[in-house]
């Protein structure tokens, strides 16, 4: 029996990657054949190391890394147009990819990338590898975007965050796309909410908000919010009056990485159901936001993991 030719289309959402790879291990194991792969920021990088045929050498370094390993890892600037430059990660990648060019590639790939001057998709998909991947993973504010041809390069999933469109040139059987923003909670993202902008009391807001601000805040910041906003007897002594502009304070330990990577989300969260309005998969598999965070490149099992779990799921669903 002939295996059911694949297209792959890989996400961006930054650790949360690492799934992609657990979608790709199913995927081989159910004895279905990858016959082309796009992806956006991590997912260029999964999908291209897949097509280089290094991804398994890349997987047992990332499953080794520590927290400690990937603070080291990082390239923390503080002058630099992004909070981090990451190029020891980067080098480890170009050490993998040893020079390959994509066009001779077994399998053909595209990385999606943002020109944030021109404001247009770009597709590479011919050209060393490495450099493809590098301008495809620079998260604004995140990591430093780059400079190649003229164009200042940015993360792909700033104009499609599920690249299927790229795959569409080669025939196959099945596609299969990836996104690694799902909703953290149950409720609907398709519909507005309806809010009021006159303040309200707090018991009406604060469990909703302390729900939300659990998949942001460590547990110390939580003590504190909920200290803050619980009852006078809970509290040992009275707050200082807040200003009175209408507005409640901010979460405590908000950073502003932390508001761009809200800020971001919320924006893919709509480019993905518009895209894939148009180009719906025959698989869709898609990872929460709250799996693991930005950043957290020390988690790439329990990531690879759960990528496992929900691509078999999904895959059942479908008959695959």
């Amino acid at each position: 029996m002939t295996s059911k030719r694949v297209a792959l289309a890989l996400g961006s959402g930054g650790a949360r990657g690492y799934a992609h790879i657990g979608v790709i291990q199913v995927l081989e194991e159910r004895g279905l054949e990858i016959v082309t792969v796009a992806g956006s920021s991590m997912g260029a990088l999964v999908g291209g190391l897949h097509a280089a045929g290094r991804l398994p050498e890349y997987t047992e370094w990332a499953s080794s890394l520590t927290q400690l390993d990937v603070l080291r890892l990082l390239d923390v600037s503080l002058s630099a147009p992004g909070a981090i430059r990451a190029e020891k990660i980067f080098a480890r990648v170009s050490e993998l990819v040893a020079g390959a060019l994509i066009e001779d590639l077994p399998i053909p790939f595209t990385a999606v990338a943002t020109d944030l001057l021109a404001r247009k998709e770009v597709w590479f998909q011919r050209g060393p590898l490495d450099v493809a991947i590098r301008a495809s993973v620079a998260i604004p504010s995140v990591i430093t975007p780059v400079v190649l041809n003229g164009r200042l390069l940015a993360d792909g999933g700033l104009m499609d965050p599920v690249p299927l469109a790229p795959t569409a040139a080669v025939p196959c059987d099945l596609t299969v796309a990836v996104s690694l923003n799902g909703d953290r909670g149950a409720s609907s993202a398709d519909s507005p909410v309806q809010e009021s902008a006159e303040e309200r009391p707090v018991e009406e807001w604060l469990d909703r908000f302390r729900r939300s601000a659990a998949q942001l805040l460590d547990r110390e910041s939580l003590r504190s919010l909920a200290a803050r906003f619980g009852s006078r007897s809970d509290r040992e002594e009275p707050e200082p009056p807040l200003p009175d502009d209408g507005f409640e304070p901010l979460p405590p330990g908000l950073r502003k990485l932390d508001v761009m990577n809200l800020s971001i989300e919320a924006m893919q969260s709509v480019l993905i159901r518009y895209r894939l309005a148009g180009l719906p998969p025959d698989v869709m598999v898609t990872v929460p936001k709250d799996a693991c965070r930005t950043l957290d490149f020390h988690r790439a099992t329990p990531t690879i993991e759960l990528g496992r779990t929900l691509t078999a799921e999904a895959l059942d669903r479908a008959g695959y």
